[in-house]
């Protein structure tokens, strides 16, 4: 899985951490991917939370592809 925040569009209201701590942080006020945070985000349990996460993000930074390393 391949995770991103655009740096250009995220303005840092922190939605994504409080919904997923376990694969967002904030670095320099803004919304970024946690070291790991991508392999973490292979758990089931955290999916619908992940998904939520893109979809409530207020500045729509955040996006989710199934594509990552090592996967056509």
């Amino acid at each position: 899985m391949r995770i991103s925040v655009d740096p250009e569009r995220c303005y840092g209201s922190g939605d994504c951490v409080y919904r997923v701590p376990a694969v967002f942080t904030v670095a320099d006020g803004f919304g970024a991917v946690r070291p790991g945070g991508e392999a973490v985000a292979d758990d089931p349990d955290l999916r619908e939370a992940l998904r939520e996460a893109v979809e409530g993000c207020p500045s729509q930074a955040i996006s989710v592809s199934e594509q990552g390393p090592g996967r056509p």
